[in-house]
C-alpha cells in the first residue's frame, strides 16, 4: 500500500512540474514577416541594380573593343600610308642626289655652291651694282666677348674671326653671281671706304677684276668702327649712278662724316663728337636714319641687305628692313651654313 501511495505521489509531482501552456503571439509573427518581406525586396531591387549595372559596363565593354578595332585599323592604315610616303621620299631623295645640281658657270671657279637663289628669293641684278661691305671689327665673330678679345689680338686672328671667314665666302658667292652684262663695284667700309677689287666700274663677265676681288676681300683685315655714311658717298660719287646696292653687315652705324656736334638730335651722342668711346644704341638708330636720310640711295634704286648676327644690336634688324622695303629691296639673314 505504501508503494501504491509513493507512485502516485512522484506522478502528481511530475504533472505540477509540467510548464504551463504559452499562448502565441500573432502580431509579433506577422510583424517579423513583413520585415523580412521587406529586406526581401531591398535585396531583390539591390540585386536587380547589379544586374543592370553588370548589363552596362558589358555594353561599354562592347563599344569600347569596337572602338579599339576601328583604332587598331586606321593606325595600321596610318602605318601603311607612312611607309608608303616614306618610300617615295626615298626614291625622291635618290632621284635628287643623282640629279646634276642648277649651277651656272662661275666667273671665277671657286668651292662656293651653285645657283642657290631659289633657297634665298635674293637674286643679283641691275644695270649697275655697288657692294658695300663692312670690314669693321664687329665682323670677326658675332658674340661681344669674342669680338673684343680678337680686337687685342693679331691681324691673323681678326682674319681668321668665323664670321670673317663667312663674310670672304658671301663676297666671292656675290661677285660670282654678278651678270655678264651688268657693271659692278665692290666698296669696303669701316671708319673709311676704300674699294676691293677694281676701284671703277667693271663687267660682270671679266674674269681678272672678279678674281681682284676675290684676292683683295682675303687680305682685307676687318678693323675699326662702321661707317655706312662713308661708304655711300663714295658709292654716289661714281660717275654712274648705282641703280641696285647690295649691303653686307652685321648692325647699325658706329660713325659718321657729318659735324655732329653741330646737329641737335646728336647732343647726348657725345661719341659721335669724339667725347666718349662707347655710343648707345638709340645713338647707333638715330645715326642710322640720318646716313640713309641725308645720303641715302634716290627712289626706284633698290637696296638689299645681308645681315650677320651680331649680340647687343636688336634695333639693326627693323632699322635696315624698313630702308630695304622702302627701296623695294630685301632684308636676309640667311642661316649660319649659308654660303
Amino acid at each position: 500500500m505504501a508503494c501504491g501511495l509513493g507512485a502516485a505521489v512522484l506522478i502528481l509531482i511530475l504533472l505540477k512540474l509540467q510548464p504551463e501552456d504559452t499562448p502565441i503571439d500573432l502580431d509579433d509573427l506577422r510583424a517579423d514577416l513583413t520585415l523580412r518581406q521587406e529586406q526581401e525586396g531591398k535585396l531583390k531591387a539591390l540585386l536587380d541594380q547589379q544586374k543592370n549595372e553588370e548589363a552596362k559596363i558589358e555594353a561599354d565593354i562592347s563599344t569600347l573593343a569596337g572602338e579599339t578595332r576601328a583604332l587598331e585599323e586606321e593606325v595600321a592604315a596610318t602605318e601603311e600610308t607612312t611607309r608608303e610616303k616614306i618610300a617615295e621620299l626615298d626614291t625622291l631623295k635618290e632621284r635628287i642626289l643623282k640629279s646634276p645640281p642648277a649651277q651656272k658657270a662661275d666667273v671665277v671657279q671657286s668651292d662656293q655652291g651653285g645657283e642657290e637663289e631659289y633657297l634665298l628669293g635674293l637674286k643679283v641684278e641691275g644695270r649697275r651694282i655697288a657692294f658695300l661691305i663692312d670690314i669693321s671689327a664687329s665682323m670677326t665673330d658675332e658674340n661681344l666677348i669674342d669680338i673684343i678679345k680678337r680686337k687685342s689680338g693679331t691681324d691673323h686672328d681678326k682674319m681668321n674671326g668665323p664670321k670673317w671667314k663667312r663674310t670672304q665666302r658671301i663676297v666671292k658667292w656675290l661677285a660670282n653671281r654678278i651678270p655678264k652684262t651688268s657693271n659692278a663695284v665692290f666698296i669696303g667700309f669701316n671708319e673709311t671706304a676704300f674699294p676691293i677689287g677694281p676701284s671703277v666700274w667693271f663687267r660682270g663677265s671679266d674674269a681678272s677684276s672678279v678674281q681682284h676681288v676675290f684676292s683683295s676681300i682675303d687680305n682685307v683685315v676687318p678693323t675699326n668702327a662702321t661707317n655706312l655714311e662713308a661708304a655711300l658717298q663714295v658709292a654716289k660719287q661714281k660717275s654712274d649712278l648705282p641703280t641696285n646696292y647690295y649691303v653686307v653687315t652685321d648692325g647699325l652705324p658706329t660713325e659718321g662724316n657729318s659735324n655732329y656736334g653741330s646737329l641737335n638730335p646728336f647732343a647726348s651722342c657725345t661719341s659721335l663728337f669724339g667725347k666718349s668711346s662707347i655710343i648707345t644704341g638709340e645713338c647707333r638708330r638715330k645715326l642710322f636714319e640720318y646716313t640713309v636720310r641725308n645720303y641715302g640711295v634716290q627712289a626706284g634704286v633698290p637696296v638689299n641687305v645681308i645681315l650677320l648676327p651680331l649680340e647687343g644690336d636688336p634695333g639693326a634688324a627693323p632699322s635696315y628692313w624698313s630702308w630695304t622695303y622702302a627701296t623695294g629691296g630685301l632684308l636676309i639673314s640667311p642661316a649660319e651654313n649659308w654660303p
